[in-house]
Order: structure tokens, then sequence, then C-alpha cells
């Protein structure tokens, strides 16, 4: 059996934060806002592997009313989701990321992401797809105002009767 999940999750701007895209720093950029470290690809992957086991969503599992999470590495998230999904009887088969933004350019954060992102879920790196793209200056994205990430994930059984 197989499943499929998707998740995406947006967040603006803010001055005095790090970025941090798929668990990955970007150098010398603003960062985002957010109760967490604010890691939207990270936060639309978990919520993919959730959703891939019918688990809920990143908000239930990590609300951002609880302080423990306050600044928490969101790669704590992915492997709370990716715990959901083997104790569902699943692993994953691959994931898919597009990561929308106007600024910065990400071309050369690609291959760091995708590494990152495998290593987190445990799997070879060509079956994890990284890609940027932009909106065109339309909308909040393309007024230069945050960053959305969208993820889908395939998982299959671990059950082969």
């Amino acid at each position: 059996m197989i499943r499929i999940g998707q998740g995406i999750d947006v967040h603006p701007f803010q001055e005095d934060r790090p970025l941090v895209l798929g668990g990955v720093r970007i150098a010398d950029r603003r960062g985002l806002a957010g109760h967490s470290d604010a890691d939207a690809v990270l936060h639309a992957l978990t919520d993919a592997l959730l959703g891939s086991v019918a688990a809920g969503d990143i908000g239930a599992h990590f609300p951002s009313s609880d302080p423990k999470w306050r600044d928490a590495d969101s790669r704590l998230f992915v492997a709370g989701a990716l715990d959901a999904v083997a104790r569902a009887g699943f692993r994953v088969v691959n994931v898919d990321v597009t990561i929308v933004a106007e600024t910065p350019k990400l071309a050369q954060q690609m291959e760091p992401i995708r590494s990152s992102i495998a290593a987190m879920l445990g799997i070879e790196s060509g079956r994890v797809g990284v890609k940027a793209t932009t909106t065109d200056h339309l909308g909040f994205v393309g007024r230069n105002e945050g960053i959305a990430a969208l993820a889908v994930v395939l998982v299959e059984s671990l059950d082969r009767s």
C-alpha cells in the first residue's frame, strides 16, 4: 500500500533572525518570523509526513502555544513526524519540495538542502527533489514579504502481506 501526503507552510521575513531552509542556514540573509526556527521547508515536510499517515498536522503535534517549541530546531518536528510514519507501519519512498521565494536566490543551496532532508529521513538524496521558484513579483512572496514552501511525500507500507 502506498500513501501520499502534502504540506504547505508560509512565514514572513524578520530582520533579526537567521534564515534556515531545509535544515540549512542560509548565510547573510534575514530570517523568517515564527515560534520555532521558522524553517518553512521543514514545516511543510512535517505536515506532508503527518498527512501521509492521517496523523494530524504540525500544530496538533508541536503547537506554537507550547513554550517548549520556542526557537526549536524544526528537525525535531521532522523526526517526530517520521516517527509517526514508522508507528503507522510505513516508510518514506520519496519527497519533493518546492520553495517559493523572490529572494534570496537559492540555486547554490539546493544540493545542501537536498542532502540535509535526505539525512533527516534516512533515504538516498536521489529520492529527494528540491527546487525553488518565484511568483514573478506577484503576491506577498513577490513583494519580498516572506517565503512559502510546499512538500509532497510518498510512503509505502512495511507490511508486504
